[in-house]
């Protein structure tokens, strides 16, 4: 009877010692710790898209506020960034002579508080005359809300009478103001 049970005892003794070798080996905190050390990983899904589109916001008595159109805009479903490409954008400010804005790319913040233009940015408006000024630059960050932009990048002004650059930004667009950070240079005809 002793050596029937010997066979059945030391099978129920090596899986035991089995078992607790794997518990050594593959232990929960072993599992706990590799996900505390993996990285979020950022969701960068887009939930809608469009191809060619075309805004139009109107104020309230009835003029054009502005009219937007973009060759692609995407949406991105857990930040609510909303990507564009190829901005063009059209800024009325209650006046017939609109602000014409463009950029390669641009990114707008949830709810449009911030908009981020990347790339060959583009800012022309011409005065009752019919004279133009230009501004690029590579990067220009606006908030609607605000009526102000702002960049730290390189900017250079065109205008009727001259040219002038400088490093860095700040527009107040309902004053009509621009404040030039630094390394600012004109060149500029006297007529």
């Amino acid at each position: 009877m002793l050596r029937r049970l010997r066979i059945p005892l030391t099978l129920v003794v090596l899986t035991a010692l089995l078992i607790a070798l794997g518990y050594w080996n593959i232990r929960p905190e072993s599992f706990m710790n590799n996900e505390i050390n993996t990285p979020p990983r950022e969701d960068n899904t887009i939930d809608f898209f469009v191809i060619h589109a075309h805004s139009v916001q109107y104020q309230a008595d009835g003029t054009p506020k502005y009219e937007m159109t973009t060759d692609k805009l995407e949406h991105l479903k857990t930040s609510d960034i909303t990507l564009l490409t190829r901005p063009d954008l059209l800024l009325f400010r209650g006046t017939a002579l609109p602000w014409h804005v463009q950029s390669k790319l641009g990114e707008v913040s949830p709810q449009g508080k911030e908009v981020e233009l990347i790339d060959a940015v583009r800012v022309e408006r011409s005065d009752s005359k019919g004279r133009p000024s230009i501004l690029t630059t590579s990067r220009l960050t606006v908030f609607p809300e605000k009526d102000y932009a702002q960049t730290q990048q390189a900017v250079m002004i065109e205008a009727a009478n001259g040219v002038t650059t400088a490093k860095g930004m700040k527009a107040y667009l309902n004053d009509g103001r621009m404040h030039l950070l630094s390394n600012i240079r004109g060149q500029h005809e006297v007529r």
